[in-house]
């Protein structure tokens, strides 16, 4: 699994559109998985939290409203962004879908190149590297198209571990993550690796970052992780 490319979870029990759906996402480059119901959602979600949910309003189970309502009262998926798809297209729904907390609503039937540009958008929003921006903090930057890391103008050479750290870092500056989140991010959640390799990683970043005698940006927070800043 590449860790660094858009996870989005496709929330849709008519099976024609889910398929509709996921064909495009995944020519847009972006890595999908697939729920028939809000129930199987809630499962996939607690296995790998993804950037973003395409949910469904109308599902067996559990409905598209109280899956929205759930992730966005938990603290560890609330900042995931939400964006549901219903036939209901009344003011009211729209209001009611949006106080719920999702971030975008899109009444069926709908252009699927609206749709596309609407998943960018949020989640250029969200994880603004996996859609090409260029990410920087202070006197750092990284650009994900070209891949290359620089400071102060100069240009750093990173393994493809502490780029990876960097760049989750970087898209949440202040945000502190643990070393179990670190690995989820940057390993995957399918790959075990010892928590302990976290710790050699963020130090061979830190000798990088601060190879030309610059301050170390890389915060340790004792008992939580890491920061950046």
């Amino acid at each position: 699994m590449d860790v660094t490319q858009p996870q989005v979870l496709l929330v849709e029990d008519e099976p024609a559109q889910r398929e509709v759906l996921a064909y495009n996402l995944e020519a847009e480059g972006f890595a999908v998985r697939r729920a028939e119901n809000g129930e199987e959602a809630m499962l996939l979600i607690a296995e790998a939290a993804p950037d973003l949910i395409i949910l469904d309003w109308m599902m067996p189970l559990m409905s598209g409203i109280e899956v929205c309502r759930q992730l966005k009262t938990r603290t560890e998926t609330r900042e995931i962004p939400i964006i549901m798809l219903s036939a209901r297209s009344e003011e009211v729904d729209t209001v009611r879908g949006l106080d719920t907390g999702a971030d975008d609503y899109v009444i069926k039937p709908y252009n699927i190149r609206e749709l596309m540009a609407r998943v960018r958008t949020q989640l250029r929003r969200a994880r603004p590297a996996a859609v090409g921006a260029v990410l920087s903090y202070e006197d750092i930057a990284l650009d994900p198209e070209r891949h290359r890391v620089s400071r102060a103008g100069a240009e750093l050479k990173l393994g493809p571990t502490e780029y990876r750290l960097l760049l989750t870092l970087l898209e949440r500056p202040g945000r502190v993550f643990s070393r179990d989140q670190l690995l989820d991010h940057v390993w995957g959640r399918d790959i075990y690796v010892d928590t302990r390799t976290v710790d050699v990683h963020i130090a061979r970043l830190r000798k990088a970052l601060t190879s030309g005698g610059t301050t170390d940006p890389i915060r340790t927070v004792r008992g939580a992780g890491y920061a950046l800043g």
